[in-house]
């Protein structure tokens, strides 16, 4: 077990042991679906403390073939798909928070350098009877692996988006950010699968991705993934009763977000719920504004106060219940490149300010716990004559 390549299942066993565990073990039969085939990139963006995270723990805890982890899966709704036993321990797994990187090394240079170094470090640990042809140079490192074991690799990458989070302004560390990740994970044989965990969907440069490989999964298209992004309405009604808890409060405080599944036969519509703001609510037994504690409503407030024409009504309409129309595809996936309101507004549904609905292409905000997010920091601001408009958005306080 090293500490990025086959990093062990601790981190799981620990959701596991948690007073309130929600099985989500399903998703890996749809990466099981993926795995060595063209479609083996995917990209899964969603708001701070959705799961991202622990998802990506219980695929390493799966797929890494250094333990056997049988005894975590056997009681979960995996075990009982038909690709559960043929995948389980069967892959080398590198697991990577990009975000722990980036803080330890301050620039992107220096954290690209850091990534390699680190990951020759554990497969010369793992592997010492392998020839190394070039151990600067991490593509041929890992080719010279899967040489020797004719394992491909399932990687994991946490928080891929943290560079455009933290260095919004600086386009050149971003674009090498992204030529660095083309070039290690497109068209290589040696990976199984590459699933990637973020807020932001893949950054766009002019017409195309630089990693246009990837199959994306947002909250404006959450695809055959919807179900997987929080806890639905089954699930929390569940956890409301085992705490005895009231389900139709925990529905005006955590509900709202709509996420549709569009496929072939049907539009399939789940609603979501915020899993941290649910579990701190069942434990506390006491219903608030726990999701927001994670950050200031000042982040909120950067972009609501921006000069967009017509954002501030929208804004004012959605505090009072309304939904607002807007074009989700101008979006450049970035937080700083807003060329009209429908560009700041598409960022607010991706950070879980707001949820879209892809059916009328409308937004609006999703709850009492996010409204009160908007009443707080629109009271900071000088937005004159909206006092009236203010006072009448907390009857969604009171719904």
């Amino acid at each position: 077990m090293g500490s990025y390549l086959n990093p062990g299942n601790f981190s799981f066993r620990g959701s596991l042991r948690s007073k309130i565990y929600v099985d989500k073990s399903k998703l890996i039969a749809k990466t099981n679906e993926v795995l060595c085939t063209e479609q083996k990139y995917i990209c899964v963006s969603r708001p701070r403390r959705f799961g991202k995270s622990m998802a990506a723990n219980m695929l390493a805890a799966y797929y890494d073939r250094s333990e056997n982890t049988e005894d975590l899966f056997q009681n979960l709704a995996i075990s009982r798909e038909k690709s559960y036993e043929e995948n389980l321990n069967q892959y080398d797994v590198i697991k990577i928070n990009m975000q722990e990187f980036l803080s330890m090394a301050g620039t992107i240079e220096k954290m690209l350098e850091m990534l390699k170094d680190y990951l020759v470090v554990d497969f010369e640990e793992a592997y010492p009877e392998v020839r190394f042809r070039d151990k600067n140079n991490l593509i041929q490192t890992m080719k010279d692996v899967f040489s020797y074991t004719k394992c491909p690799f399932v990687i994991l990458i946490d928080e891929w988006d943290c560079l455009f989070r933290e260095y919004k302004q600086d386009k050149e560390a971003q674009k090498k950010y992204l030529d660095f990740l083309r070039a290690w994970l497109k068209d290589k044989d040696y990976i199984a699968m590459a699933y990637m965990t973020g807020i932001l969907p893949i950054k766009k440069y002019g017409s195309h991705s630089a990693l246009n490989m990837f199959t994306e999964y947002s909250m404006t298209d959450p695809g055959e993934l919807a179900e997987y992004f929080g806890f639905t309405e089954l699930e929390v009604s569940a956890i409301c009763e085992k705490y005895g808890m009231s389900f139709e409060e925990a529905k005006t405080w955590y509900d709202g977000y709509q996420l549709v599944a569009h496929r072939q036969w049907k539009d399939e519509c789940y609603s979501m719920y915020n899993p941290k703001s649910v579990v701190e609510a069942m434990l506390r037994h006491k219903f608030g504004t726990y999701w927001n504690q994670t950050e200031t409503y000042e982040a909120l407030k950067i972009y609501i106060q921006m000069d967009m024409d017509g954002l501030k009504a929208s804004v004012i309409r959605m505090l009072t219940g309304d939904s607002v129309s807007i074009n989700t595809g101008t979006f450049s996936n970035d937080m700083t490149t807003f060329a009209t309101k429908d560009d700041v507004l598409t960022l607010l549904v991706h950070l879980g300010y707001l949820t879209y609905n892809s059916i009328d292409g409308t937004v609006s905000i999703p709850n009492k716990e996010v409204s009160q997010e908007y009443i707080n920091a629109i009271s900071t601001m000088n937005w004159h004559g909206v006092a009236d408009s203010v006072e009448a958005s907390r009857k969604l306080l009171a719904f």
